[in-house]
Parts: C-alpha cells; sequence; structure tokens
C-alpha cells in the first residue's frame, strides 16, 4: 500500500506563504489551500511548481491550490489548453505524491453535473495513473 500525503500540513503552509507571498491562515482557517487559490496566478504557480526545488509536504500543498485556482478558471470559461496540459504533465510527473487529490476531484461514482468544473480533466489524468 503506497503511502501518499493525505492533507496539507502546517509547515507546508507556512513555507509556501512565504515562498509565493500568499495570504497566512487566519486562526480559523480550516482550507487555507482552496481560500488562497487565484486564477491570476495559475501561471505562476505552475512555473514554481515546475522549476522550484521543495518537498513533497509542499508539493503536496501547491498542487490542491493550483487545481483550485484551475477549477476556478474552468468555471469562469477562462483556462487555457496549455495550461491543462501542463498541470496535467505535472500531476502524473508526481503522480505518487498526488494520487489521494486526484481521486478526490475525480468523483468517481458521481454523475459529472454533481461534480466540480475540473472533474472531466481531473478524471481523464485519473485514468492515465
Amino acid at each position: 500500500m503506497e503511502n501518499y500525503p493525505k492533507y496539507v500540513t502546517r509547515e507546508a503552509i507556512e513555507s509556501l506563504v512565504k515562498k509565493l507571498s500568499l495570504p497566512e491562515p487566519g486562526p480559523f482557517t480550516q482550507d487555507w489551500e482552496y481560500e488562497v487559490a487565484d486564477v491570476t496566478r495559475i501561471n505562476e504557480f505552475l512555473s514554481f511548481y515546475e522549476n522550484s526545488s521543495f518537498n513533497e509536504e509542499e508539493r503536496f500543498a501547491l498542487m490542491i491550490v493550483i487545481i483550485e485556482s484551475l477549477n476556478d478558471a474552468i468555471e469562469k470559461g477562462d483556462v487555457d489548453e496549455s495550461i491543462l496540459r501542463k498541470a496535467k504533465e505535472l500531476l502524473l510527473k508526481d503522480k505518487a505524491i498526488h494520487t489521494n487529490t486526484i481521486i478526490y476531484w475525480s468523483l468517481e461514482s458521481e454523475d459529472l453535473e454533481d461534480c466540480f468544473a475540473i472533474t472531466p480533466f481531473i478524471r481523464c489524468v485519473k485514468e492515465m495513473i
């Protein structure tokens, strides 16, 4: 049984806050990785993910930020195919880190009309792992 990351750690949050100038979590924040998503920073997030040296926990947390940002962009109808290709490439490259994230966003047993905007994309990625 693989030991994939399951949750975003406080250490990963603190590191990404510093490295990417993201908002710090408040005292009652529970879903920081969703709250800091930003469609205007997707390219920056992808570039940082691809070109920076950081640990597995940080990669796990940042990918969730990326996916939530992409989900928001897809909902707005404003996402470029090249961005989706890059996200898919990174998800597959680090599938050992992101398997739980892929499973979560794929909502495998749900009808697509009851899913996230990004679920069809994630289901395609899931078929490749």
